[in-house]
């Protein structure tokens, strides 16, 4: 009986240990939780540039377009020419950062060589001028996450350039849940090692290790695209991706002191990433090199940078500033910020005319996708306000509308917001590293001419077919995948 007596009080006292240990781990979890939710973000994150008064030769629109004409798909594409140009005129100092510079692809098409082409170049430019600085920022994606060298950024390191993997630890967590335990329970072993797994990329590519993949469900990022020299700065939605090659996107080219904000928001990334900060260009020694023009304040185009949430708060700002007499144009490949959404629902509800064109996210990289989130947030608006929201989707075939561009058309003024952020929560929430460039000017300005051309030749399908009826995908998504959209929003497990 004793015996019996001494098994039960261990066996109770082992049960309430276990709770007590099961009891800490949740309040560990949950403060981890909280914690790298809220953390101060590095210093230089969530940025906001003075405003620079540009002429209308300091400042470019880019655009590529991939669509269908006589039963034929064309390319009209500008941007990466820039990029390419951008490189060649560089003497002094190159400071690069891009999401994805790779060849990796889950289909066989003969894409264009962006990654490649622009790993030579940048190593052609060193040749010929020694001492220029080049400084390349890239995320982790590029070696899917430590699995194994990246192809075209390595080999930047060993002619002398300062390459920089971002440190995504830093950021903020964007999937909560899943990311409490990765940082509690995997975090610590690292990713490298002898890739076992398939590639999530594309089976072309290097092998990965599960610990990469555990780290990929973070679904965190720079998602950066920018290039600066003392000639000029590219801020842009396409990345040097092959098989991004073919996607619709969009840019600005911008010379002159806003190159300065420019540089310093990149440097912030560097900064807290273990980047040697001291290669950067000093203001000392850019007021010689950057080249700028005067112009009235009553004529210029102001123009900011802006980066992480301050993109965010300027698209409302903007937004909430619209009358009945203004038009609303969004070209967007990710549209889910609930701020953005319910600002276009009250800006709809004053009056203002809203026309939106989406991707209809189909197709990544020749995977399926199911239509998440733009088919189920297109219904709520066209839904909800068809009146004075219009909604068409851009005519993929294989590739993606990746533009990022936001357009008010007002009766003297325009304002323009244009660069790497989707409209997502994951993008403007101070998740993911942005760059974009917000744009106020008079409507007689040949950017805002330009920007109003692209919309109405793309909305109006003049002289080619580029967007389709909001009807064409309309009912494509179920009530299962409404509920899984719903889930996803309610949890922060997807990828926008």
């Amino acid at each position: 009986m004793k015996e019996q007596a001494a098994m039960k009080k261990r066996h109770k006292w082992h049960q309430k240990r276990s709770l007590w240990v099961l009891f800490v781990l949740s309040i560990i979890y949950i403060s981890t939780i909280f914690y790298h939710q809220q953390k101060p973000l590095p210093k230089g994150i969530n940025y906001k540039g003075n405003i620079h008064h540009l002429t209308d030769s300091e400042i470019e629109f880019l655009y590529d377009l991939t669509y269908q004409k006589n039963g034929k798909e064309i390319h009209e594409q500008e941007i990466f020419e820039e990029v390419y140009q951008t490189i060649e005129n560089a003497e002094e100092f190159l400071i690069l950062d891009f999401f994805m510079m790779n060849e990796t692809s889950a289909i066989g098409r003969d894409f264009p060589p962006i990654s490649r082409t622009i790993r030579q170049k940048i190593m052609k430019q060193k040749e010929k001028y020694p001492d220029l600085e080049i400084i390349f920022i890239t995320d982790p994606i590029n070696t899917t996450y430590g699995s194994h060298k990246a192809q075209h950024i390595e080999p930047l390191s060993q002619i002398g350039a300062e390459v920089i993997y971002t440190d995504l630890n830093r950021l903020r967590d964007p999937n909560p849940l899943y990311s409490g335990f990765w940082r509690m329970f995997v975090k610590w072993f690292g990713q490298e090692g002898t890739g076992w797994i398939t590639n999530p990329f594309g089976n072309k590519s290097p092998n990965v290790t599960a610990r990469s993949y555990l780290k990929l469900l973070n679904i965190k990022a720079n998602h950066r695209k920018v290039v600066i020299s003392e000639d000029n700065g590219l801020i842009l939605s396409g990345n040097p991706h092959d098989a991004s090659g073919f996607h619709s996107n969009v840019g600005f080219k911008v010379k002159g002191a806003i190159l300065k904000d420019l540089i310093e928001s990149e440097q912030a990334v560097a900064a807290f990433s273990g980047g040697d900060t001291s290669l950067f260009p000093t203001e000392k020694e850019l007021d010689p090199l950057l080249e700028t023009t005067t112009s009235s304040k009553k004529d210029a185009i102001q123009a900011q940078i802006v980066t992480e949430k301050q993109t965010e708060k300027r698209v409302i700002q903007v937004i909430k500033d619209t009358t009945a007499e203004d038009e609303i144009w969004i070209g967007m490949f990710y549209l889910a910020d609930r701020t953005i959404i319910d600002s276009l629902k009250d800006a709809a509800d004053r009056g203002a005319s809203i026309r939106i064109i989406l991707d209809p996210n189909q197709n990544a990289f020749g995977n399926e996708k199911v239509g998440l989130p733009n088919i189920p947030v297109a219904s709520e608006l066209q839904n909800d306000h068809s009146e004075n929201i219009t909604i068409r989707w851009y005519n993929i075939n294989k590739e993606q509308y990746h533009s990022k561009i936001f357009y008010v058309h007002g009766q003297a003024t325009s304002e323009i917001v244009i660069g790497s952020s989707n409209f997502t929560a994951r993008n403007l929430n101070n998740y993911n590293l942005e760059s974009n460039l917000s744009i106020s000017s008079a409507n007689h300005q040949k950017v805002v001419q330009e920007v109003d051309q692209y919309f109405r030749i793309i909305w109006n399908n003049e002289d080619a077919v580029y967007t389709l009826a909001y009807k064409e995908y309309a009912d494509s998504i179920n009530i299962v995948r409404k509920i899984g959209y719903t889930l996803q929003k309610f949890t922060m497990f997807t990828t926008y």
